[in-house]
Protein backbone atom coordinates (compact mmCIF):
# COMPACT_ATOMS: atom_id res chain seq x y z
CA UNK A 1 0.00 0.00 0.00
CA UNK A 2 2.87 2.16 0.71
CA UNK A 3 4.19 1.60 -2.92
CA UNK A 4 0.89 2.46 -4.08
CA UNK A 5 1.00 5.68 -2.89
CA UNK A 6 4.62 7.20 -3.28
CA UNK A 7 3.75 5.89 -6.83
CA UNK A 8 0.60 7.21 -7.38
CA UNK A 9 1.97 10.86 -5.92
CA UNK A 10 4.76 10.56 -8.48
CA UNK A 11 2.69 9.50 -11.19
CA UNK A 12 0.57 12.91 -10.29
CA UNK A 13 3.27 15.05 -10.53
CA UNK A 14 4.74 13.25 -13.50
CA UNK A 15 1.47 13.67 -15.60
CA UNK A 16 1.53 17.69 -14.43
CA UNK A 17 -2.24 17.16 -12.49
CA UNK A 18 -3.78 15.74 -15.23
CA UNK A 19 -6.18 12.70 -14.30
CA UNK A 20 -10.15 12.38 -13.21
CA UNK A 21 -11.90 14.04 -10.40
CA UNK A 22 -11.11 12.70 -6.91
CA UNK A 23 -14.35 10.73 -6.52
CA UNK A 24 -13.47 8.63 -9.67
CA UNK A 25 -9.88 8.04 -8.71
CA UNK A 26 -11.14 6.63 -5.62
CA UNK A 27 -13.82 4.44 -7.04
CA UNK A 28 -11.23 3.05 -9.79
CA UNK A 29 -8.64 2.25 -7.17
CA UNK A 30 -10.87 0.44 -5.48
CA UNK A 31 -12.28 -1.51 -8.04
CA UNK A 32 -8.38 -1.97 -9.02
CA UNK A 33 -7.61 -3.00 -5.13
CA UNK A 34 -10.74 -5.72 -5.70
CA UNK A 35 -9.35 -7.12 -8.85
CA UNK A 36 -5.87 -7.38 -7.40
CA UNK A 37 -7.77 -9.61 -3.97
CA UNK A 38 -9.03 -11.71 -6.45
CA UNK A 39 -6.49 -12.38 -9.30
CA UNK A 40 -5.63 -16.11 -8.12
CA UNK A 41 -8.92 -17.42 -8.57
CA UNK A 42 -9.81 -15.46 -11.90
CA UNK A 43 -6.71 -14.52 -13.01
CA UNK A 44 -7.45 -14.17 -16.03
CA UNK A 45 -10.72 -11.93 -15.55
CA UNK A 46 -8.71 -9.57 -12.82
CA UNK A 47 -5.86 -9.19 -15.83
CA UNK A 48 -7.93 -7.77 -18.24
CA UNK A 49 -10.20 -6.22 -15.59
CA UNK A 50 -7.45 -4.54 -14.23
CA UNK A 51 -5.96 -3.56 -17.79
CA UNK A 52 -8.80 -1.45 -18.56
CA UNK A 53 -8.53 0.59 -15.07
CA UNK A 54 -5.04 1.15 -15.86
CA UNK A 55 -5.94 3.05 -18.84
CA UNK A 56 -8.45 5.18 -17.08
CA UNK A 57 -6.05 5.24 -13.67
CA UNK A 58 -2.19 5.12 -14.75
CA UNK A 59 -1.69 5.20 -10.84
CA UNK A 60 -3.03 1.59 -10.71
CA UNK A 61 0.02 0.55 -12.55
CA UNK A 62 1.55 -1.40 -9.23
CA UNK A 63 -1.65 -3.32 -8.75
CA UNK A 64 -1.86 -4.03 -12.34
CA UNK A 65 2.27 -5.17 -12.00
CA UNK A 66 1.28 -7.51 -9.34
CA UNK A 67 -1.78 -9.04 -11.31
CA UNK A 68 0.16 -9.70 -14.36
CA UNK A 69 2.66 -11.43 -12.62
CA UNK A 70 0.92 -13.94 -10.83
CA UNK A 71 -1.63 -14.47 -13.64
CA UNK A 72 1.58 -15.29 -15.94
CA UNK A 73 2.77 -17.39 -13.21
CA UNK A 74 -0.26 -19.75 -12.66
CA UNK A 75 -1.71 -20.28 -16.46
CA UNK A 76 0.64 -22.70 -17.63
CA UNK A 77 -1.00 -23.08 -21.45
CA UNK A 78 1.69 -20.81 -23.32
CA UNK A 79 -1.07 -20.20 -26.05
CA UNK A 80 -3.23 -18.69 -23.68
CA UNK A 81 -0.87 -17.09 -21.58
CA UNK A 82 0.27 -14.92 -24.48
CA UNK A 83 -3.33 -14.55 -25.60
CA UNK A 84 -4.22 -12.85 -22.00
CA UNK A 85 -1.15 -10.86 -21.94
CA UNK A 86 -1.74 -9.61 -25.71
CA UNK A 87 -5.54 -8.75 -24.87
CA UNK A 88 -4.58 -6.96 -21.55
CA UNK A 89 -2.00 -4.43 -23.86
CA UNK A 90 -4.66 -3.44 -26.07
CA UNK A 91 -7.17 -2.89 -23.38
CA UNK A 92 -4.74 -1.00 -21.64
CA UNK A 93 -3.46 0.91 -24.85
CA UNK A 94 -7.04 1.29 -26.21
CA UNK A 95 -9.02 2.65 -22.87
CA UNK A 96 -6.10 4.91 -22.54
CA UNK A 97 -6.21 6.54 -25.68
CA UNK A 98 -10.08 6.75 -25.79
CA UNK A 99 -10.51 8.41 -22.61
CA UNK A 100 -7.26 10.74 -22.80
CA UNK A 101 -9.21 13.53 -23.41
CA UNK A 102 -11.68 12.89 -20.34
CA UNK A 103 -8.86 11.94 -17.86
CA UNK A 104 -7.18 15.03 -18.61
CA UNK A 105 -4.37 13.82 -20.58
CA UNK A 106 -5.29 15.65 -23.64
CA UNK A 107 -5.60 14.45 -27.41
CA UNK A 108 -6.12 10.94 -28.56
CA UNK A 109 -2.48 10.65 -29.85
CA UNK A 110 -1.04 11.37 -26.43
CA UNK A 111 -3.37 8.52 -24.61
CA UNK A 112 -2.29 6.12 -27.03
CA UNK A 113 1.53 7.07 -26.26
CA UNK A 114 0.90 6.79 -22.14
CA UNK A 115 -0.98 3.82 -23.01
CA UNK A 116 1.58 2.18 -24.85
CA UNK A 117 3.97 3.19 -22.16
CA UNK A 118 1.84 1.96 -19.61
CA UNK A 119 1.13 -1.66 -21.32
CA UNK A 120 4.93 -2.21 -21.51
CA UNK A 121 6.14 -1.22 -18.04
CA UNK A 122 3.19 -2.95 -16.26
CA UNK A 123 1.84 -5.14 -18.22
CA UNK A 124 4.30 -6.97 -20.68
CA UNK A 125 7.83 -6.59 -18.37
CA UNK A 126 5.79 -7.87 -15.38
CA UNK A 127 3.76 -10.77 -17.27
CA UNK A 128 7.42 -12.15 -18.96
CA UNK A 129 9.19 -12.00 -15.55
CA UNK A 130 5.75 -13.98 -14.26
CA UNK A 131 6.50 -16.57 -16.94
CA UNK A 132 9.67 -17.17 -16.66
CA UNK A 133 9.53 -17.47 -12.75
CA UNK A 134 6.11 -19.83 -13.57
CA UNK A 135 8.47 -21.72 -15.46
CA UNK A 136 11.12 -22.23 -13.38
CA UNK A 137 8.83 -23.07 -10.61
CA UNK A 138 7.31 -26.09 -12.40
CA UNK A 139 10.97 -26.96 -13.72
CA UNK A 140 11.69 -27.48 -10.27
CA UNK A 141 8.78 -29.53 -9.25
CA UNK A 142 9.18 -31.76 -12.18
CA UNK A 143 12.86 -32.28 -11.16
CA UNK A 144 11.99 -32.77 -7.47
CA UNK A 145 9.63 -35.21 -8.28
CA UNK A 146 11.34 -37.00 -11.21
CA UNK A 147 14.26 -37.30 -7.88
CA UNK A 148 11.70 -38.68 -5.30
CA UNK A 149 10.79 -40.95 -8.22
CA UNK A 150 14.24 -41.77 -8.84
CA UNK A 151 14.76 -42.41 -4.83
CA UNK A 152 11.77 -44.43 -4.67
CA UNK A 153 12.93 -46.86 -8.01
CA UNK A 154 16.31 -47.16 -5.85
CA UNK A 155 14.69 -48.40 -3.19
CA UNK A 156 12.88 -50.99 -5.02
CA UNK A 157 15.45 -52.70 -6.52
CA UNK A 158 17.64 -52.63 -3.38
CA UNK A 159 14.98 -54.08 -1.36
CA UNK A 160 14.64 -56.73 -4.84
CA UNK A 161 18.11 -57.09 -4.46
CA UNK A 162 17.94 -58.22 -0.79
CA UNK A 163 14.97 -60.14 -1.11
CA UNK A 164 16.91 -62.34 -3.84
CA UNK A 165 19.50 -62.53 -2.00
CA UNK A 166 18.03 -63.54 0.79
CA UNK A 167 16.06 -66.66 -1.62
CA UNK A 168 19.94 -67.62 -2.57
CA UNK A 169 20.69 -68.02 0.87
CA UNK A 170 17.01 -70.15 1.56
CA UNK A 171 18.31 -72.15 -1.63
CA UNK A 172 21.99 -72.56 0.14
CA UNK A 173 20.82 -73.78 3.30
CA UNK A 174 17.82 -76.28 1.28
CA UNK A 175 21.17 -77.83 -0.76
CA UNK A 176 23.04 -77.78 2.94
CA UNK A 177 20.81 -79.05 4.95
CA UNK A 178 18.70 -81.60 2.75
CA UNK A 179 21.83 -83.01 1.98
CA UNK A 180 22.61 -83.61 5.27
CA UNK A 181 18.85 -84.50 5.96
CA UNK A 182 19.43 -86.96 2.83
CA UNK A 183 22.04 -88.85 4.26
CA UNK A 184 20.27 -89.45 8.10
CA UNK A 185 17.41 -90.63 5.69
CA UNK A 186 19.86 -93.18 3.54
CA UNK A 187 21.24 -94.36 6.79
CA UNK A 188 18.07 -94.94 8.17
CA UNK A 189 16.97 -96.78 5.76
CA UNK A 190 19.98 -99.05 5.77
CA UNK A 191 20.05 -99.76 9.32
CA UNK A 192 16.03 -100.35 8.81
CA UNK A 193 16.52 -103.01 6.43
CA UNK A 194 19.61 -104.67 9.00
CA UNK A 195 17.22 -104.66 11.66
CA UNK A 196 14.04 -106.63 9.99
CA UNK A 197 15.16 -110.01 11.30
CA UNK A 198 17.37 -109.43 13.97
CA UNK A 199 15.51 -106.77 16.27
CA UNK A 200 12.05 -106.50 14.95
CA UNK A 201 11.18 -103.09 17.53
CA UNK A 202 14.49 -101.15 16.66
CA UNK A 203 13.24 -101.61 13.12
CA UNK A 204 10.27 -100.06 13.95
CA UNK A 205 12.09 -97.26 15.89
CA UNK A 206 14.33 -97.09 12.59
CA UNK A 207 11.28 -96.92 10.09
CA UNK A 208 9.77 -93.88 12.51
CA UNK A 209 12.98 -91.90 12.03
CA UNK A 210 13.27 -92.05 7.95
CA UNK A 211 9.59 -90.84 7.90
CA UNK A 212 10.61 -88.05 10.42
CA UNK A 213 13.42 -87.38 8.28
CA UNK A 214 11.13 -87.24 5.18
CA UNK A 215 8.73 -85.10 6.86
CA UNK A 216 11.52 -82.65 8.16
CA UNK A 217 12.59 -82.23 4.06
CA UNK A 218 9.36 -81.88 2.78
CA UNK A 219 8.76 -78.94 5.57
CA UNK A 220 12.01 -77.44 5.10
CA UNK A 221 11.25 -77.17 1.51
CA UNK A 222 7.78 -75.52 2.42
CA UNK A 223 9.20 -73.32 4.80
CA UNK A 224 11.90 -71.70 2.83
CA UNK A 225 9.95 -71.71 -0.44
CA UNK A 226 7.93 -68.36 1.22
CA UNK A 227 11.10 -66.45 0.59
CA UNK A 228 10.78 -66.98 -3.21
CA UNK A 229 11.80 -69.64 -5.75
CA UNK A 230 14.64 -71.88 -4.70
CA UNK A 231 16.70 -70.73 -7.64
CA UNK A 232 20.28 -72.72 -7.56
CA UNK A 233 23.58 -70.76 -7.42
CA UNK A 234 24.99 -69.74 -10.91
CA UNK A 235 28.58 -70.20 -9.73
CA UNK A 236 31.53 -72.01 -11.75
CA UNK A 237 30.50 -75.52 -9.72
CA UNK A 238 28.05 -76.48 -7.42
CA UNK A 239 28.25 -75.17 -3.87
CA UNK A 240 30.01 -78.00 -1.68
CA UNK A 241 31.42 -78.52 1.53
CA UNK A 242 34.93 -77.01 -0.02
CA UNK A 243 33.10 -73.50 -1.28
CA UNK A 244 35.04 -70.66 0.28
CA UNK A 245 38.13 -72.39 1.63
CA UNK A 246 41.35 -71.55 0.20
CA UNK A 247 41.36 -74.34 -2.64
CA UNK A 248 38.14 -72.71 -3.69
CA UNK A 249 39.44 -68.63 -3.69
CA UNK A 250 42.29 -70.36 -5.99
CA UNK A 251 40.35 -72.09 -8.05
CA UNK A 252 38.66 -68.57 -8.97
CA UNK A 253 41.48 -67.33 -9.01
CA UNK A 254 42.58 -69.21 -11.85
CA UNK A 255 39.25 -69.30 -13.58
CA UNK A 256 39.74 -65.86 -13.97
CA UNK A 257 43.61 -65.93 -15.01
CA UNK A 258 42.44 -68.41 -17.91
CA UNK A 259 39.67 -64.95 -18.96
CA UNK A 260 42.40 -62.63 -19.45
CA UNK A 261 42.52 -61.38 -16.05
CA UNK A 262 46.11 -61.15 -14.21
CA UNK A 263 44.85 -62.32 -10.83
CA UNK A 264 47.38 -62.01 -7.77
CA UNK A 265 46.00 -63.61 -4.69
CA UNK A 266 47.87 -63.30 -1.27
CA UNK A 267 46.32 -65.55 1.39
CA UNK A 268 46.93 -64.94 5.13
CA UNK A 269 46.22 -67.06 7.81
CA UNK A 270 44.62 -70.84 8.00
CA UNK A 271 42.10 -72.18 5.72
CA UNK A 272 38.40 -71.87 6.27
CA UNK A 273 37.94 -75.85 6.55
CA UNK A 274 36.50 -75.42 10.25
CA UNK A 275 34.47 -72.50 9.79
CA UNK A 276 31.00 -72.19 9.65
CA UNK A 277 29.40 -73.09 5.87
CA UNK A 278 27.88 -69.08 6.10
CA UNK A 279 31.52 -67.73 6.57
CA UNK A 280 32.68 -70.02 3.62
CA UNK A 281 29.62 -69.38 1.33
CA UNK A 282 29.79 -65.59 2.17
CA UNK A 283 33.51 -65.44 1.01
CA UNK A 284 32.68 -67.41 -1.95
CA UNK A 285 30.12 -64.95 -2.79
CA UNK A 286 32.28 -62.05 -2.58
CA UNK A 287 35.44 -62.82 -4.20
CA UNK A 288 33.32 -64.55 -6.99
CA UNK A 289 31.15 -61.16 -7.21
CA UNK A 290 33.80 -59.23 -7.28
CA UNK A 291 35.78 -61.07 -10.47
CA UNK A 292 32.62 -61.27 -12.09
CA UNK A 293 32.59 -57.56 -12.01
CA UNK A 294 35.99 -56.72 -13.23
CA UNK A 295 35.23 -59.06 -16.40
CA UNK A 296 32.05 -57.06 -17.10
CA UNK A 297 33.43 -53.33 -16.64
CA UNK A 298 37.16 -53.53 -16.14
CA UNK A 299 38.41 -56.24 -18.86
CA UNK A 300 41.89 -57.04 -18.39
CA UNK A 301 42.36 -54.77 -15.16
CA UNK A 302 45.45 -56.44 -12.97
CA UNK A 303 43.28 -57.82 -9.86
CA UNK A 304 44.62 -58.07 -6.59
CA UNK A 305 43.20 -60.40 -3.88
CA UNK A 306 43.99 -60.63 0.13
CA UNK A 307 42.36 -62.81 2.09
CA UNK A 308 43.05 -62.51 5.73
CA UNK A 309 41.98 -64.89 8.52
CA UNK A 310 42.35 -64.80 12.03
CA UNK A 311 40.57 -66.05 15.20
CA UNK A 312 37.90 -63.04 15.26
CA UNK A 313 37.49 -62.47 11.71
CA UNK A 314 37.69 -62.90 7.98
CA UNK A 315 38.72 -59.75 6.02
CA UNK A 316 38.78 -60.20 2.09
CA UNK A 317 39.72 -57.07 -0.26
CA UNK A 318 39.78 -57.16 -4.13
CA UNK A 319 41.31 -54.25 -5.91
CA UNK A 320 41.50 -53.76 -9.55
CA UNK A 321 43.38 -51.07 -11.16
CA UNK A 322 42.38 -49.02 -14.31
CA UNK A 323 41.45 -51.27 -17.62
CA UNK A 324 43.99 -50.84 -20.62
CA UNK A 325 41.29 -49.99 -22.95
CA UNK A 326 38.05 -48.61 -21.76
CA UNK A 327 34.13 -50.61 -22.14
CA UNK A 328 32.76 -49.87 -25.82
CA UNK A 329 29.48 -49.06 -23.62
CA UNK A 330 29.87 -46.72 -20.58
CA UNK A 331 28.47 -48.50 -18.06
CA UNK A 332 30.52 -46.97 -14.62
CA UNK A 333 30.24 -49.58 -12.13
CA UNK A 334 26.99 -51.32 -12.69
CA UNK A 335 23.78 -50.67 -10.99
CA UNK A 336 25.13 -51.92 -7.56
CA UNK A 337 22.72 -54.13 -6.87
CA UNK A 338 24.98 -57.36 -6.60
CA UNK A 339 27.35 -54.99 -3.71
CA UNK A 340 23.34 -54.47 -1.88
CA UNK A 341 23.36 -58.35 -2.41
CA UNK A 342 26.43 -58.90 -0.77
CA UNK A 343 26.15 -56.42 2.00
CA UNK A 344 23.06 -57.71 3.02
CA UNK A 345 24.60 -61.32 2.91
CA UNK A 346 27.69 -59.91 4.94
CA UNK A 347 25.43 -58.19 7.31
CA UNK A 348 23.01 -61.18 7.98
CA UNK A 349 26.47 -62.67 10.05
CA UNK A 350 27.51 -59.67 11.27
CA UNK A 351 29.84 -57.99 9.37
CA UNK A 352 30.06 -55.39 6.74
CA UNK A 353 30.83 -54.84 3.35
CA UNK A 354 32.54 -51.52 1.43
CA UNK A 355 32.19 -51.06 -2.27
CA UNK A 356 33.77 -47.70 -4.11
CA UNK A 357 36.40 -46.30 -6.53
CA UNK A 358 39.74 -45.98 -5.52
CA UNK A 359 41.54 -42.64 -5.94
CA UNK A 360 43.87 -44.22 -8.84
CA UNK A 361 40.82 -44.95 -10.82
CA UNK A 362 40.19 -48.88 -10.16
CA UNK A 363 37.47 -50.45 -7.64
CA UNK A 364 37.79 -51.95 -4.26
CA UNK A 365 35.57 -54.20 -2.82
CA UNK A 366 36.68 -54.89 1.22
CA UNK A 367 34.55 -57.24 3.03
CA UNK A 368 34.97 -57.96 7.35
CA UNK A 369 33.10 -61.59 7.74
CA UNK A 370 32.80 -62.90 11.65
CA UNK A 371 34.71 -66.06 12.40
CA UNK A 372 31.79 -67.19 14.37
CA UNK A 373 28.36 -65.80 13.26
CA UNK A 374 26.55 -63.29 15.32
CA UNK A 375 22.60 -65.23 15.11
CA UNK A 376 21.13 -61.77 17.00
CA UNK A 377 23.04 -59.51 13.86
CA UNK A 378 20.68 -61.88 11.12
CA UNK A 379 17.59 -61.05 13.16
CA UNK A 380 18.61 -57.44 13.68
CA UNK A 381 19.05 -57.27 9.53
CA UNK A 382 16.34 -58.84 8.94
CA UNK A 383 14.16 -56.75 10.80
CA UNK A 384 16.31 -53.61 9.43
CA UNK A 385 13.97 -51.11 7.58
CA UNK A 386 15.23 -49.96 4.26
CA UNK A 387 17.28 -46.61 4.78
CA UNK A 388 15.15 -43.58 3.37
CA UNK A 389 16.69 -40.76 2.06
CA UNK A 390 15.10 -37.08 3.20
CA UNK A 391 13.14 -36.17 -0.42
CA UNK A 392 10.26 -33.84 1.27
CA UNK A 393 10.22 -30.22 0.90
CA UNK A 394 11.44 -28.00 3.16
CA UNK A 395 8.92 -26.40 5.77
CA UNK A 396 7.91 -23.03 5.88
CA UNK A 397 8.88 -22.95 9.67
CA UNK A 398 12.52 -24.39 9.25
CA UNK A 399 15.73 -22.04 8.57
CA UNK A 400 15.92 -22.86 5.10
CA UNK A 401 12.43 -22.42 4.22
CA UNK A 402 12.32 -18.89 5.94
CA UNK A 403 15.19 -17.86 4.23
CA UNK A 404 13.73 -18.78 1.21
CA UNK A 405 10.59 -16.81 1.94
CA UNK A 406 12.71 -13.64 3.07
CA UNK A 407 14.68 -13.99 -0.57
CA UNK A 408 11.40 -14.13 -2.63
CA UNK A 409 9.90 -11.50 -0.32
CA UNK A 410 13.17 -9.33 -1.26
CA UNK A 411 13.04 -10.08 -4.98
CA UNK A 412 9.53 -9.12 -4.97
CA UNK A 413 9.79 -5.82 -3.37
CA UNK A 414 12.76 -4.95 -5.96
CA UNK A 415 10.58 -6.27 -8.83
CA UNK A 416 7.69 -4.09 -7.45
CA UNK A 417 10.17 -1.16 -7.39
CA UNK A 418 12.00 -1.64 -10.71
CA UNK A 419 8.03 -1.24 -12.11
CA UNK A 420 7.75 1.94 -10.74
CA UNK A 421 11.20 3.67 -12.16
CA UNK A 422 10.46 2.38 -15.46
CA UNK A 423 6.91 3.58 -15.18
CA UNK A 424 7.92 7.04 -13.73
CA UNK A 425 10.78 7.32 -16.16
CA UNK A 426 8.31 6.30 -19.27
CA UNK A 427 5.45 8.38 -18.47
CA UNK A 428 8.39 11.56 -18.08
CA UNK A 429 9.81 10.87 -21.32
CA UNK A 430 6.19 11.16 -23.03
CA UNK A 431 4.81 14.15 -20.94
CA UNK A 432 8.09 15.95 -22.04
CA UNK A 433 7.69 14.95 -25.57
CA UNK A 434 4.30 16.07 -25.56
CA UNK A 435 3.10 19.21 -27.45
CA UNK A 436 2.14 21.99 -25.02
CA UNK A 437 -1.20 23.92 -25.52
CA UNK A 438 0.19 27.44 -25.69
CA UNK A 439 4.08 27.35 -26.83
CA UNK A 440 6.30 30.21 -26.50
CA UNK A 441 8.35 31.81 -29.14
CA UNK A 442 12.04 31.60 -27.99
CA UNK A 443 12.93 34.29 -31.20
CA UNK A 444 14.18 37.58 -30.38
CA UNK A 445 11.94 40.28 -30.87
CA UNK A 446 12.54 42.34 -34.31
CA UNK A 447 11.20 45.15 -35.82
CA UNK A 448 7.60 44.15 -38.09
CA UNK A 449 6.64 41.17 -35.35
CA UNK A 450 3.54 40.89 -33.76
CA UNK A 451 2.48 42.38 -30.26
CA UNK A 452 1.29 38.73 -29.44
CA UNK A 453 5.03 37.16 -30.51
CA UNK A 454 7.49 39.74 -28.93
CA UNK A 455 4.73 39.44 -25.96
CA UNK A 456 5.50 35.44 -26.22
CA UNK A 457 8.96 36.88 -26.70
CA UNK A 458 9.43 38.69 -23.46
CA UNK A 459 7.09 36.73 -21.42
CA UNK A 460 4.74 39.99 -21.43
CA UNK A 461 5.13 43.48 -19.83
CA UNK A 462 7.23 43.58 -16.94
CA UNK A 463 5.94 46.55 -15.22
CA UNK A 464 8.94 47.27 -12.64
CA UNK A 465 10.74 47.82 -15.43
CA UNK A 466 8.13 50.10 -16.34
CA UNK A 467 8.44 52.15 -13.34
CA UNK A 468 11.90 52.27 -13.34
CA UNK A 469 11.84 53.76 -16.81
CA UNK A 470 9.14 56.50 -16.00
CA UNK A 471 10.74 60.42 -15.74
CA UNK A 472 14.22 58.75 -17.21
CA UNK A 473 13.05 57.21 -20.71
CA UNK A 474 13.96 58.75 -24.17
CA UNK A 475 10.98 60.30 -25.28
CA UNK A 476 8.67 58.12 -27.07
CA UNK A 477 7.93 57.67 -30.59
CA UNK A 478 5.88 60.30 -32.28
CA UNK A 479 3.77 57.61 -34.18
CA UNK A 480 4.09 55.13 -31.56
CA UNK A 481 0.67 53.78 -29.95
CA UNK A 482 1.83 51.40 -26.93
CA UNK A 483 5.28 50.39 -25.54
CA UNK A 484 5.94 47.43 -23.63
CA UNK A 485 9.43 46.89 -21.22
CA UNK A 486 11.47 44.16 -20.17
CA UNK A 487 14.81 43.52 -18.77
CA UNK A 488 15.81 40.76 -20.78
CA UNK A 489 18.79 41.82 -23.71
CA UNK A 490 18.68 40.07 -26.94
CA UNK A 491 21.90 40.63 -28.99
CA UNK A 492 20.77 39.51 -31.91
CA UNK A 493 17.92 41.91 -32.30
CA UNK A 494 17.62 43.60 -35.59
CA UNK A 495 19.30 47.17 -34.96
CA UNK A 496 16.77 49.22 -34.07
CA UNK A 497 15.34 52.61 -36.55
CA UNK A 498 16.63 56.13 -36.41
CA UNK A 499 15.76 57.13 -33.18
CA UNK A 500 15.85 54.21 -31.86
CA UNK A 501 19.32 54.53 -32.73
CA UNK A 502 20.11 58.20 -30.96
CA UNK A 503 18.09 56.32 -28.01
CA UNK A 504 20.65 54.23 -27.73
CA UNK A 505 23.43 56.33 -28.53
CA UNK A 506 22.19 58.39 -25.43
CA UNK A 507 22.21 55.65 -24.02
CA UNK A 508 25.70 54.55 -24.84
CA UNK A 509 26.92 57.66 -23.66
CA UNK A 510 25.46 57.28 -20.13
CA UNK A 511 27.51 56.20 -17.25
CA UNK A 512 27.25 52.47 -16.77
CA UNK A 513 28.15 50.47 -13.42
CA UNK A 514 26.68 48.29 -11.18
CA UNK A 515 23.97 50.30 -9.70
CA UNK A 516 22.44 51.19 -13.30
CA UNK A 517 19.65 49.13 -14.56
CA UNK A 518 19.67 48.56 -18.45
CA UNK A 519 15.88 48.27 -20.17
CA UNK A 520 14.30 47.27 -23.27
CA UNK A 521 11.63 48.96 -24.80
CA UNK A 522 9.41 47.77 -27.29
CA UNK A 523 7.10 50.34 -28.79
CA UNK A 524 4.39 49.87 -31.44
CA UNK A 525 2.41 51.15 -34.03
CA UNK A 526 -1.04 49.48 -33.72
CA UNK A 527 -0.32 46.03 -33.44
CA UNK A 528 3.57 45.90 -34.93
CA UNK A 529 6.32 46.53 -33.50
CA UNK A 530 7.82 49.72 -34.80
CA UNK A 531 11.35 50.22 -32.33
CA UNK A 532 13.42 49.52 -30.19
CA UNK A 533 15.46 50.98 -27.66
CA UNK A 534 18.04 50.31 -25.11
CA UNK A 535 18.35 52.52 -22.21
CA UNK A 536 19.61 52.52 -18.58
CA UNK A 537 18.04 53.89 -15.38
CA UNK A 538 20.58 54.45 -11.88
CA UNK A 539 19.04 51.55 -9.60
CA UNK A 540 16.79 52.70 -6.65
CA UNK A 541 19.28 52.89 -3.50
CA UNK A 542 18.03 51.40 -0.35
CA UNK A 543 20.83 53.04 1.73
CA UNK A 544 19.46 53.76 5.23
CA UNK A 545 19.22 57.65 5.94
CA UNK A 546 21.11 57.68 9.11
CA UNK A 547 24.03 55.98 6.83
CA UNK A 548 24.08 58.53 3.89
CA UNK A 549 25.60 61.35 5.85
Amino acid sequence: MTGGALLMVLTQQVLGGRGASGGIQLLLGAVALVLLAVRRRFPTMSLLGISAVVGLLPTAGLPAAITAYSTAKHLTAPRRRSAVLLASTVVATLACAAFAPGTGLGSHPFGLAVGAVLAATTLIVPGLLGSSGGQEDRLLRALRDRAAAAEAARRIADSEARTHERSRIAAEMHDLIGHRLSLISLHTGGLEMALQKESPELRDEATLVRRAVADAMRELREVLGVLGPLGRDTGTDALTDTTGTRSDVEALAEESRSGGIPVELTWDGPDLNDRAAQVRRAVHRVVRESLTNVHRYAAGARVTMLVTHTDSRVDVLVRNGVPPVAPEAETGLGSGRGHVGLRERVALLGGTLEAGPTPAGGFAVTARIPAQPDPGASLAAAGAAPRESPSEPRSGHSPAGVQHRAVKALSGLLGLMGVGVLMVCGLVLVSHASPQPHPRNHQPPRIGMSRTMVEESVYGDNTAARAAAAGREPAHPESATSCMYSTYSFEDATPPAEGAGRANSAAAGAAEGPDRLEITRFCFRGDTLATIDRFTVPMVSRTPPWESR
